[in-house]
């Protein structure tokens, strides 16, 4: 999958099944979901994992640092690459996405929004990196998520502390192109017809 076929996939669907438990593989593998992000395995079954969500044609997005054994450097990203094949991964650290970016995978970055000095430093991570997305936590932050929107041109994605629906959708009319939900329940709530920006390909 490419940039462009991502984009895309997320303007139609526009959730992101975050998994991070065993329990929840099989329920994000049924729901409909533009792509799944894994939290969890390690270095011998996150293989495994991403196979059975390539297997149904369901982009698949890794996290470095949540899988046990993993390096957290070019050789854990080429590790990656080479012997797990997800379409991408997603990280908070700028090094990891441009390594990710040498090896042809798709990069998720995430940025935590805790102060207005974490978000200038989002807008200059954003700038050094070039991920192909951004992932803004927590997403109950609209104003913020309309600011970043306004002042770069990678999509957005919003995640965290999501409880219901009408948050989704808050977050989608701010400005992104998709919402990330680790609660299973939300996977299944329709927000397919909400407006959306035009991402910027």
């Amino acid at each position: 999958m490419n940039r462009t076929e991502l984009y895309m996939r997320l303007s139609k669907v526009k959730k992101i099944a975050s998994v991070k438990e065993p329990k929840s593989l099989e329920k994000a593998l049924h729901a409909d979901v533009g792509a799944v992000v894994l939290s969890i395995g390690d270095v011998g079954n996150i293989a495994h994992y991403v196979r059975i969500y390539k297997a149904h044609s369901i982009p698949v997005f890794v996290h470095p640092e949540r899988i046990g054994g993993m390096s957290q450097d070019k050789e854990g990203i080429a590790f990656l690459a080479r012997c797990v094949k997800p379409d991408g991964i997603i990280t908070t650290r700028n090094n990891l996405v441009k390594q990710a970016k040498k090896h042809g995978l798709l990069t998720i970055q995430r940025l935590f929004f805790v102060d207005s000095d974490a978000i200038k430093s989002g807008f200059l991570s954003v700038k050094e990196a070039e991920p192909d997305v951004v992932e803004i936590m927590p997403a109950l932050l609209p104003e913020f998520i309309a600011e970043f929107r306004r002042n770069i041109e990678v999509p957005i994605i919003a995640g965290g502390l999501l409880k219901n629906r009408g948050q989704m959708v808050q977050a989608l009319r701010c400005g992104a192109i998709a919402v990330s939900m680790g609660n299973h329940h939300l996977w299944k709530e329709e927000i397919a017809n909400e407006p959306l920006p035009v991402p910027v390909v």
